[in-house]
C-alpha cells in the first residue's frame, strides 16, 4: 500500500508539472515556479530530470521493480522540494508550507528501510531479503542528488 500511495502522489505530480496532464500547468509553468524557488541555471534540464524521477520513480515502485533505486531517486526529489520551501515553515503561514513534501520523504524512506514488499517483482533480491544496506546506500545517493540539485541550479 505504501509504494502504491507514493508511486500515485509522485507519478502524478510528475505527470502534471512536466507533461501537463490531469489538469497540471505542464513545464512552462514548472519552470517558472522554480525560478521562484531560487533556480537560475539549466532550469529545462532541471524540470525534465525532476519529471522523469518522479515519473519514473513512481512506475518502478507501483511494479516493485529497483525499489531501492526508485525510493531513492524520489526521495531526493522530495528533499529538495522541502529545501526550497524551508523558509515557509512546515505548515506556510506566509509562503508554501512543506508539510507534504516531508511526508513523501518520509514514505520514500520508509521504502528505503524496509524494501518492496511481498507484492512485488524485486521479492527474490537481495534488497529485499537484507534492505538495510542498501537503504544506507540509497539514502546516500539521495542526499547527495538533493545537494547537487541544489548547488548545481
Amino acid at each position: 500500500m505504501l509504494r502504491l500511495m507514493l508511486s500515485v502522489a509522485m507519478g502524478a505530480h510528475g505527470l502534471m508539472q512536466v507533461f501537463g496532464l490531469f489538469g497540471g500547468a505542464g513545464m512552462a509553468h514548472f519552470e517558472n515556479l522554480l525560478r521562484g524557488y531560487g533556480f537560475s541555471h539549466n532550469i529545462e534540464f532541471l524540470t525534465w530530470l525532476t519529471g522523469i524521477t518522479e515519473v519514473g520513480g513512481a512506475v518502478l515502485l507501483a511494479l516493485g521493480l529497483l525499489t531501492p533505486l526508485a525510493a531513492a531517486g524520489l526521495l531526493g526529489v522530495a528533499l529538495s522540494a522541502v529545501r526550497v520551501k524551508w523558509s515557509g515553515g512546515l505548515f506556510g503561514s506566509a509562503s508554501p508550507g512543506f508539510e507534504l513534501e516531508l511526508t513523501l520523504a518520509a514514505m520514500a524512506l520508509a521504502l528505503l528501510l524496509t524494501g518492496p514488499g511481498w507484492y512485488a517483482l524485486d521479492r527474490h533480491t537481495a534488497w529485499r531479503q537484507k534492505p538495510l544496506g542498501f537503504a544506507v546506500g540509497g539514502l546516500f545517493l539521495s542526499v547527495c542528488a538533493a545537494v547537487a540539485v541544489g548547488s548545481l541550479f
